[in-house]
């Protein structure tokens, strides 16, 4: 097993809600551990942090500031956070209706929009709220809902796969030629 980094539970100082903490490899001998509280330091986590242990560690660390000093460099950065988030995003909303993960990489998007857009943490969080709030209700419907749920989202996968053509180049490889196979607008 390896020990270098093994994560552990801690409680907040001020709120006593559990947060996470970084055991380093003396840790892991009874040595010092990198936890929500430094002894030097004062609170890792304060309530203006919320549960961002990644943040308040990117914070000790002087990252984001040394790069806040500078303008023209922190236009460069949020444009680059913005660009790579938004190609996650778009490309995770693309594979919402197939098999897989179309919900991960949109939430995997929106979280690194959040890193540094306040509007995109309140959209992550609608988000999952809303997903969450689906996906428990679609638990407590009768089997022929569900049923009905992934008839839907079957439907919906092979329309756009008839749409994007994938049938014609399917069939002509086997050797078929059916025109009604065709997407309309390919």
């Amino acid at each position: 097993m390896d020990r270098r980094n093994m994560i552990h539970t801690t409680r907040h100082v001020a709120t006593g809600r559990a947060v996470p903490s970084v055991a380093t490899e003396s840790s892991a001998r009874g040595g010092g551990q990198l936890s929500a509280q430094s002894k030097d330091r004062g609170p890792l986590l304060d309530e203006s942090d919320g549960d961002d242990l990644l943040g308040a560690v990117a914070g000790r660390l002087g990252f984001r500031d040394r790069i806040k000093r500078n303008a023209g460099l922190n236009l460069a950065y949020r444009i680059g956070v913005g660009t790579f988030g938004g190609l996650v995003l778009a490309a995770g909303i693309v594979m919402i209706p197939y098999p897989g993960p179309g919900w991960l990489v949109v939430f995997a998007g929106l979280a690194i929009l959040a890193t540094e857009f306040s509007w995109a943490e309140r959209v992550l969080r609608y988000a999952k709220g809303r997903y969450d709030a689906w996906n428990a209700w679609l638990r407590r419907q009768h089997t022929a809902v569900r049923v009905l749920a992934w008839v839907l989202t079957a439907a919906v996968v092979l329309a756009t796969l008839w749409l994007l053509d994938v049938y014609e180049l399917v069939t002509t490889w086997v050797g078929l030629e059916w025109p009604w196979l065709s997407s309309p607008f390919l």
